[in-house]
């Protein structure tokens, strides 16, 4: 009787530690739902200290996602977490605010992360919240992309063929003045979906399909000079992409 008394106090300090591991990660993973004939949800909630709330939602390649958290705290932000991501951000609200949209990368399930800002959650503050997702979008796009060679490997950690800067310029400014952050998914020979992410917070997806060059709705102007295109959205952003960000190589 002893030894079996022992042995169930032992159980129950291995789960009391098991628990308490847990809880000290701070996060806290709750599914985000549409009601059906929806495709947006919101949810209140509220978070102290080093409480963290990830938020799961599926959703495919190509669709839109919109975000948007109103909050009581000004140091209380989301960031937007793609599949299999072992914490790389596509959207980082500490740095870009609290208002997203973005054109996904790839099927899965996406995380929308609340948290407050380290220095908040050291002193415990509170925030009391309100997120808004919203999915838009089908999958036809997806599907006119094609597939990328398997030879063309994609960057670990991320859906991304490659990865860097590319030239970048707004309004009146000198051409190639700045440079933009890109991720660029390869489909068929000529075919990409390029992820820029000009200063902001936004992120623009211009769409490749062989010699045309769109961007959802929005007004494009597309030249091609050698192996390098010259791109301007809606008479403001303007960017160059080479050929070889498109197809590789």
């Amino acid at each position: 009787m002893v030894i079996r008394v022992g042995r169930l106090l032992m159980m129950c300090v291995l789960l009391a530690a098991s628990s308490s591991t847990l809880a000290a990660d701070g996060i806290e993973s709750r599914p985000l739902q549409f009601a059906k004939g929806t495709s947006s949800a919101t949810v209140k909630g509220s978070i102290r200290g080093e409480q963290t709330i990830d938020y799961k939602l599926r959703a495919k390649a190509g669709q839109t996602m919109n975000v948007t958290l109103k909050t009581s705290n000004g140091a209380n932000y989301f960031n937007v977490l793609p599949p299999g991501s072992a914490g790389e951000a596509i959207f980082v609200g500490s740095t870009s605010g609290n208002e997203w949209m973005g054109q996904l990368p790839a099927d899965g399930e996406y995380t929308v992360r609340v948290y407050l800002m380290r220095s908040a959650a050291r002193r415990n503050e509170a925030a009391n919240y309100t997120l808004t997702v919203g999915i838009s979008g089908s999958t036809a796009a997806t599907a006119a992309l094609g597939r990328a060679p398997s030879t063309d490997a994609k960057v670990k950690g991320t859906p991304y063929h490659a990865t860097g800067p590319l030239p970048c310029w707004m309004g009146n400014a000198p051409l190639g003045s700045s440079q933009c952050e890109f991720g660029v998914i390869r489909g068929k020979p000529g075919n990409a979906d390029v992820h820029i992410k000009p200063a902001g917070g936004l992120e623009r997806v211009l769409t490749f399909r062989g010699s045309t060059v769109t961007s959802g709705k929005d007004k494009i102007k597309a030249a091609k000079s050698g192996d390098m295109w010259t791109i301007e959205v809606n008479d403001y952003e303007h960017y160059q992409v080479s050929e070889s960000v498109i197809s590789g190589g």
